[in-house]
């Protein structure tokens, strides 16, 4: 096509971008996430895809005595307890089969080579699966572990500075951080600026977190929301803090990153390339003291401000 300009006539733009190479970017995934949880958990190995989690059994009965210097007292005896059957955690596998037709993988990989970006597209959804059964599985998920004693309600509803102090007395031993989804760390931030105490932020991983009582908020959009309610978990990480430890399997064949395989299982006879994709993980909480949950969260609440401008 022409295209005529001032009474001049010349080539337009159109037919010339026929002659131009467009600059083309990966494939996007909008539910791409940063999944800031997998990042904050120690992550610990384990041997043929088990846990066991030994803990001391009644441990109010070990006895011990602060003698005076100036008397012979007799000394406690005592032992410690074992429990005799321990929970064991088995790895769980969030897997997926990758079909790849080899003429499109021959023909179609440049300037980006298509095996690879299909496989990093698929493990970036396996992954973020991942971090939803880290919260949500009825088995190992976080909020499946909560003991009873931990779990607290809000006192008016909306997430108040208060109710998060409360979640402070549970996990008061080394807390590592908030665990919310972002609309419920906006109505917090909404109810605390209300209190004129509008929450400091800090810097974690290049991005900037809201805090209180110096304990980030970490956001996740897989924390379930549901009828305009939602939770806040608060987590102590460690297995030396004994806390928070999220297992993977080291050494699978095909490992491709911790807990995560990839194999090519061959190719059929309508030229389709498989490849097997696999991430094993579970998690596991040391104590009870480890983790607790604030439930029935509102998220809609918002407030009417006198206008002091007018």
């Amino acid at each position: 096509m022409t295209a005529n300009v001032g009474g001049t006539t010349a080539l337009g733009d159109s037919a010339a971008r026929q002659l131009a190479n467009a600059t083309k970017t990966v494939p996007q995934l909008s539910t791409i996430s940063p999944r800031w949880l997998t990042h904050l958990l120690q992550w610990v190995p384990v041997e043929a895809g088990i846990y066991r989690l030994n803990q001391v059994k009644n441990p109010e009965e070990i006895r011990v005595a602060c003698t005076a210097k100036t008397h012979e007292n007799q000394l406690p005896r005592t032992f410690v307890e074992y429990e005799s059957q321990p929970r064991e955690f088995f790895l769980n596998a969030v897997s997926t089969v990758l079909d790849v037709h080899t003429r499109v993988s021959d023909l179609y990989s440049s300037p980006h080579d298509q095996i690879k970006e299909q496989l990093r597209l698929t493990i970036e959804t396996i992954k973020e699966n991942q971090e939803s059964e880290l919260i949500n599985n009825p088995d190992y998920g976080l909020l499946a572990q909560v003991a009873e004693e931990q779990r607290i309600l809000p006192l008016t509803g909306a997430p108040t500075p208060d109710d998060l102090d409360e979640l402070l007395t549970k996990v008061w031993k080394e807390p590592a951080f908030f665990l919310a989804h972002p609309l419920t760390i906006a109505a917090f931030g909404r109810e605390a600026t209300r209190r004129g105490t509008p929450p400091p932020t800090t810097s974690l991983f290049g991005s900037q977190f809201i805090t209180w009582r110096g304990v980030p908020l970490i956001p996740s959009d897989k924390v379930p929301v549901a009828d305009g309610k939602s939770k806040i978990l608060l987590l102590r990480v460690g297995d030396k803090r004994q806390g928070v430890v999220g297992l993977f399997q080291p050494g699978l064949p095909g490992e491709q990153g911790p807990g995560l395989s990839v194999r090519f299982m061959g190719i059929n006879n309508h030229a389709i390339a498989s490849y097997l994709i696999s991430l094993y993980c579970s998690l596991a909480v040391h104590t009870p003291d480890a983790l607790a949950v604030l439930d029935d969260v509102e998220i809609n609440k918002y407030h009417d401000y006198p206008d002091t401008y007018k």
